[in-house]
């Protein structure tokens, strides 16, 4: 027979949140809520250009980074959303695939306390708002800094160091030799 209470509530009560990963965020009440919000990506105004891929960047690494830092779901959803536009007419009408007949959207998710959810949910819309703006490509610091990451996961990334050491001009545009 035991005669220690348990200390914690159990698992199974569904109710209580496990103590917050970050030290410096206020003690949670406990309370989980799950909201979903969901942002239209405007094909329509810039049917050129290329919202998928800029939400993703290299490998996926621009959306798990916001994911990452905002503890919110992103998901990708609508019409272009499937990268095989035949595998995308295929699955349209299937269980599961209902948002095929939709235009591009995002579906932000987020399952946390209540008195941190909100703060986060909008955290993911400000940085996704950024991200879906286009910008003149000269102008577009995102987009190089997207490239450089997949210069350096590719391992073709030359720094501006080994650019001058090998007699190249530091003026060198691209992230790649």
């Amino acid at each position: 027979m035991n005669d220690w209470a348990p200390a914690i509530p159990s698992e199974g009560a569904g109710m209580f949140h496990p103590p917050s990963r970050n030290w410096l965020s206020p003690p949670s009440s406990g309370f989980i809520v799950k909201k979903t919000m969901r942002m239209d990506i405007p094909v329509d105004k810039y049917p050129n250009f290329n919202f998928v891929g800029r939400l993703l960047g290299p490998r996926g690494n621009s959306l798990k980074r916001v994911e990452a830092n905002t503890d919110c779901r992103v998901l990708i959803r609508g019409r272009g959303s499937i990268k095989d536009a035949a595998k995308e007419e295929l699955m349209r009408g299937k269980p599961g695939y209902e948002h095929l007949n939709e235009a591009l959207h995002l579906v932000i998710e987020a399952e946390l306390p209540a008195e941190i959810i909100d703060i986060r949910l909008m955290q993911a819309r400000e940085i996704l708002d950024d991200m879906l703006k286009p910008v003149d490509e000269s102008m577009d610091f995102f987009k190089k800094q997207q490239l450089g990451e997949l210069a350096m996961l590719n391992g073709t990334l030359i720094e501006m160091t080994a650019r001058r050491s090998l007699g190249q001009s530091p003026h060198f545009t691209t992230a790649w030799a």
